[in-house]
C-alpha cells in the first residue's frame, strides 16, 4: 500500500457531551498540525496531582474533512494511527470505524467501507486521559497518522519481515517473508521482486518469484538472498541496507534494515557481531519537554543524538513502546533499544489505567509492538513489563509466561526481559525494620541518615530467601533478568543461578560509580540503565534536592508539591542541556579524561542537604555569582585522576584526592571572587586534563543559536534554538534570569518555548518565558518553504535573531 502523511488539515477542541454540543455551548474547533499534544495547553492545578505534573484530565476531539477521489472507490483505504492517548474511538462520516485502548500502540483502521468516493468525508477521533498514568502522558494525537491506499492485491501493513540468520565475513543470508493480501474477488498470480542495496546504494542481491493468492486470503512468500561481504550494523558503525519488495504494477514496500548477529550467555555477556558490548543505558520517558508529548521525528532524533553524545549506547523505553521515529533514529545513529510493552498487567497503579483494558487488549498490543520493531536492528530486547506488582505471585508468573511466549511466537530473534523490582513485595517489612532502627537513634539521626537507613534495609532484604523465592519463576521466563534497584543481588545470583544473565534495568544515578564497577567485574551483568537519561514531565520532584530547613525537602515525601513540574532526575534536562551528573557518568564510563567543575549555589553554602536516591546536588558549571563576592562557595570537581588541584586566578585553592577510590570527586571550599577558576587533574604528578570557568564581565548579551541552518519543510522537522544570557565572550550569566520573548517571521510557528526550571507556573505555549540559569529553549516548526527568522528580545539586552531555511522536496 502507498503510505502518505495525513497530519495536516486537522481541527481540535476539548470535547463536550452531545447535549451541550447541540445547544451551541461547545468550544469552537481550531486548526492543529499533527503530532499534537492536547494536554500541554491545559492549565495546571494543584488538585490534578504531581504524577502528571499537575496537568488535568480531559476528553478531546479531532476531526478532518478530506475529499475522496473516485479512483479510491475500488481500492483498499486505511488510516494508520501511530499513537493516540488514550481510548481512541474513530468515526468516519459519523459511523464507528475503530477503537484502541492503549495510548502508545500503533493501529490500523480500514475506512474503505465508510468512505463516499467523489465527496468530502469527515474523520472524527475522540480520546481521553483521566487518572490513568503515573507520569505525564499527554493526550491526543501525540504521534502521527498516515493514509494508506492500495489495490485489492497488496502487501499487508507491516507485511515484510527481514531476518539475517547466518552471517560471516564472506556473506550474509537475508531472509524475507512478505505477506500479500488479496481483497479482490478472483485468484491472482503476481510476481514478487526483492532487492537489497548496500549502504552505498549498490545492488547487493536480488530475486524474483511468483505467488498465487486466492480471493479473500493472505499468503506469505519467502525469499532467501545472499549479500556478499556485508557491512554489519553496530553501535559504532550503524551500517544500514535498503530492502525493496515489489509487486509490479500493484505495490511496493521499501525500508532500511541492518545486518548483525546477537549472542548472549553469562560468561561472555551480550555480543553483537561477536564483539562484547556493555550497555551504558538510559531510561527515557516519551515526552519531549517543551513540546509535551508531541512526537515530531526531529525531536526524537535530537534526543538520541544528545544521549549518544553524552556517552549512552542504549535506551530503555519507560514504560511504553517507543515511537517509530525514535527507532528510526536509533537505527541511523547506533543506539541499542530495550522496548518495553507495559507498565501494568492486571493490577492497577493508577485509578483508571491500562490494567482495566489489559485482559482484552494485551495480545493485540504485543502484536503491534513486534510488528513495529521487527525490522529495526537497534531493537535487541523486548521488556514484557515494568515493576509489575503481581509478578511475584504464582498467578502473576502465569501472566508473565503468557506474555513472554506470545513475544517468542512473533519474534524469536531478540531477547526478552522484565524490569523486576522485588522490593515491592517486601516494602511493608522494610518499612517496619527501618522504623525500628530509626526509632532507636532518632534523636541523633538526621534526615539523610534516615533515608540512607531505608535504603540499607531494602538492600539487605533484597538478598533474602523471600525475594529469591518470589522472583525465581518470573525470571525463569526471560532471557535476561531485569533488576530494578537490585544490584545487591548481582554477585549473589551468579552463585544461586549460574545460568542467569542480568541487566540493571533501572538504577539510582547517585550510585553509578559502584554500579558500573559491578557491570565491569561481572560477565553475567550486561549493563546498567540509569533513572533517567533525560528529565521528564510529571512524577514531579522525585529527583529534587532540598535542605533540612525546608518544608518541601525530599524527606517529606516522594513527590514535590505544586507547582513542581518535572521529575528533575535526568542526566540531560528537558531542554537538552547536559546537567552535572551527565559529565560525572561520562568520567565513570572512562569516556572523558578532562575533569568537570560543578559549583554549588553560594546562597546554599552551609545548609544541610536533603537528597533522595534520584537526586543530584544543585550545581551549575558557572563562576559568575554577582552579589556573592566574599562569600564561601563549595566547588565539586569530578575526575578519574588521582588528584585535583583547583586554581583561582592562577593561585592554588588547594588539592584533593579524586578517582574511583574517592568516588571520582574532589571537594573544595572557596571564597568567591570574579576571575578564572581552573581544575587540573593529575595522576602520578602528570596532568591528565583541565577544565576552566571564567566569570562573566561587562554588558549582558542575549544570544540565540539554531541547531541547524536548514530543515525540511514538512511535518517531521523542527528547529531547536538555544537562548542564552552571557557576556561578550560567551561566559554564562546564570544569575541574570529574565523573561525572553520570541517572535517568528516567515513560514514557521513557535511550537514551544521553555526552560529547565523544575518549579514553575509558566507554560510552554506562550511567546514569553523566563530563563533558568541563563538558558531557555525555543522550538520552531516549519509551515512551508523559505527563510524563517527568529527574533528574541529581553530587558536590558540588545535584540538577537537568527534565520533558518525550510527546504521543500526537490529544493
Amino acid at each position: 500500500m502507498r503510505f502518505t502523511s495525513f497530519n495536516s488539515g486537522w481541527e481540535f477542541r476539548p470535547k463536550v457531551n452531545r447535549f451541550l454540543d447541540r445547544g451551541g455551548r461547545a468550544p469552537a474547533h481550531r486548526s492543529v498540525a499533527l503530532p499534537h499534544d492536547a494536554m500541554i495547553e491545559s492549565k495546571r492545578t494543584p488538585a490534578s496531582g504531581g504524577a502528571t505534573g499537575f496537568f488535568p484530565s480531559g476528553v478531546f476531539e479531532y476531526r478532518k474533512t478530506f475529499s475522496v477521489p473516485e479512483e479510491y472507490r475500488d481500492k483498499k483505504v486505511a488510516l494508520v494511527f501511530e499513537g493516540v492517548y488514550r481510548d481512541a474511538v474513530v468515526y468516519v462520516n459519523d459511523a464507528f470505524a475503530g477503537h484502541r485502548a492503549n495510548g502508545y500502540s500503533e493501529f490500523l483502521v480500514d475506512v474503505s467501507p465508510f468512505l463516499r468516493a467523489g465527496e468530502d468525508n469527515v474523520i472524527r477521533v475522540e480520546c481521553r486521559a483521566h487518572q490513568d498514568s503515573r507520569w505525564y502522558s499527554g493526550a491526543g494525537f501525540h504521534r502521527g497518522v498516515q493514509l494508506a491506499v492500495g489495490e485489492p492485491v497488496h502487501i499487508a501493513w507491516n507485511g515484510v519481515r527481514v531476518t539475517t540468520p547466518d552471517v560471516d565475513e564472506k556473506r550474509a543470508v537475508v531472509e524475507l517473508a512478505t505477506v500479500v493480501n488479496n481483497d479482490g474477488r478472483a485468484t491472482t498470480t503476481v510476481d514478487v521482486a526483492a532487492e537489497v542495496r548496500d549502504p552505498a546504494g549498490a545492488v547487493a542481491a536480488a530475486d524474483t518469484t511468483v505467488l498465487t493468492v486466492p480471493p479473500g486470503e493472505s499468503t506469505t512468500v519467502r525469499q532467501r538472498l545472499y549479500v556478499p561481504s556485508p557491512d554489519r550494523w553496530s553501535v559504532d558503525e550503524p551500517n544500514l541496507h535498503t530492502v525493496t519488495v515489489t509487486l509490479p504494477g500493484l505495490d511496493e514496500e521499501r525500508f532500511l534494515f541492518g545486518i548483525r548477529t546477537l549472542q548472549l550467555d553469562p560468561d561472555d555477556g551480550l555480543r553483537i557481531n561477536g564483539q562484547p558490548v556493555k550497555l551504558r543505558g538510559a531510561c527515557v520517558h516519551h515526552d519531549n519537554g517543551v513540546l509535551g508529548a508531541a512526537t515530531v521525528a526531529r525531536a526524537e532524533e535530537r534526543r538520541v543524538e544528545l544521549l549518544k553524545q553524552a556517552g549512552f549506547n542504549a535506551i530503555r523505553s519507560a514504560h511504553n513502546p517507543l515511537s517509530r521515529a525514535m527507532l528510526d533514529a536509533c537505527d541511523r545513529l547506533g543506539m541499542l533499544v530495550v522496548d518495553e510493552a507495559f507498565d501494568v498487567w492486571t493490577s492497577p497503579k493508577s485509578d483508571f489505567d491500562y490494567a482495566l483494558d489489559f485482559p482484552q487488549w494485551w495480545e493485540k498490543d504485543v502484536e503491534a509492538l513486534v510488528a513495529k520493531d521487527f525490522n529495526h536492528p537497534s531493537v535487541v530486547f523486548y521488556s514484557i513489563g515494568n515493576e509489575i506488582p503481581e509478578s511475584a505471585t504464582p498467578h502473576g508468573s502465569v501472566w508473565g509466561r503468557r506474555i513472554a511466549e506470545k513475544f517468542r511466537s512473533l519474534d524469536d530473534t531478540r531477547f526478552l526481559t522484565n524490569a523486576t523490582n522485588a522490593t515491592l513485595a517486601i516494602m511493608d517489612e522494610a518499612v517496619a525494620v527501618a522504623r525500628r532502627r530509626i526509632s532507636e537513634s532518632a534523636e541523633t539521626m538526621g534526615i539523610n541518615t534516615m533515608m540512607a537507613t531505608m535504603g540499607e534495609v531494602l538492600d539487605e532484604l533484597s538478598t533474602s530467601d523471600l525475594v529469591t523465592r518470589q522472583t525465581t519463576e518470573i525470571l525463569s521466563t526471560l532471557d535476561v533478568a531485569g533488576y530494578n534497584y537490585l544490584e545487591s543481588r548481582y554477585e549473589l545470583d551468579r552463585k544461586l543461578f549460574p545460568h542467569r544473565v542480568i541487566m540493571g534495568s533501572e538504577t539510582h544515578p547517585t550510585r553509578v560509580d559502584r554500579l558500573w564497577r559491578l557491570v565491569l567485574d561481572n560477565s553475567h551483568v550486561i549493563g546498567d540503565f540509569t533513572w533517567t537519561g533525560w528529565d521528564y514531565l510529571g512524577e514531579a520532584g522525585v529527583g529534587r534536592t532540598g535542605y533540612a530547613d525546608e518544608d518541601s525537602a525530599p524527606g517529606q515525601g516522594i513527590a514535590g508539591a505544586y507547582p513542581w513540574l518535572t521529575a528533575r532526575t535526568g542526566d540531560i534536562d528537558i531542554t537538552g542541556h547536559r546537567r552535572a551528573p551527565s559529565y560525572y557518568r561520562e568520567i565513570v564510563y572512562g569516556l572523558r579524561a578532562e575533569p568537570y567543575i560543578a559549583v554549588h549555589r553560594p546562597e546554599n553554602h552551609g545548609r544541610r542537604i536533603v537528597a533522595g536516591p534520584w537526586s543530584w546536588p544543585d550545581t551549575v558549571a558557572s563562576w559568575s555569582w554577582d552579589g556573592s563576592e566574599g562569600d564561601p562557595v563549595r566547588v565539586d570537581v569530578y575526575s578519574d585522576a588521582e588528584e585535583v588541584e583547583l586554581y583561582l586566578d592562577g593561585e592554588s585553592a588547594g588539592r584533593a584526592p579524586a578517582g574511583p577510590e574517592h568516588r571520582y570527586q574532589a571537594t573544595f571550599d572557596v571564597v568567591y571572587r570574579p576571575g578564572e577558576l581552573v581544575a587540573v587533574a593529575r595522576t602520578k604528578g602528570r596532568e591528565r586534563g583541565r577544565y576552566r570557568l571564567v566569570s562573566a564581565r561587562g554588558p549582558l548579551v542575549l544570544s540565540v543559536t539554531a541547531d541547524r541552518s536548514d530543515l525540511r519543510a514538512d511535518d517531521t522537522d523542527l528547529a531547536y534554538l538555544d537562548v542564552v544570557l552571557t557576556d561578550g565572550d560567551g561566559n554564562l550569566r546564570c544569575r541574570a534570569d529574565r523573561p525572553v520573548t520570541v517572535e517568528i517571521t516567515g513560514p514557521g510557528v513557535l511550537q514551544g518555548l521553555g526552560s529547565a526550571r523544575a518549579v514553575t507556573e509558566e507554560t510552554f505555549t506562550a511567546g514569553t518565558h523566563t530563563t533558568y540559569d541563563g538558558r531557555a529553549l525555543a522550538v520552531v516548526r516549519p509551515t512551508g518553504s523559505g527563510p524563517i527568522t527568529v527574533t528574541v528580545t529581553a530587558e536590558e539586552c540588545e535584540t538577537a535573531s537568527v534565520t533558518v531555511r525550510a527546504v521543500g522536496t526537490g529544493a
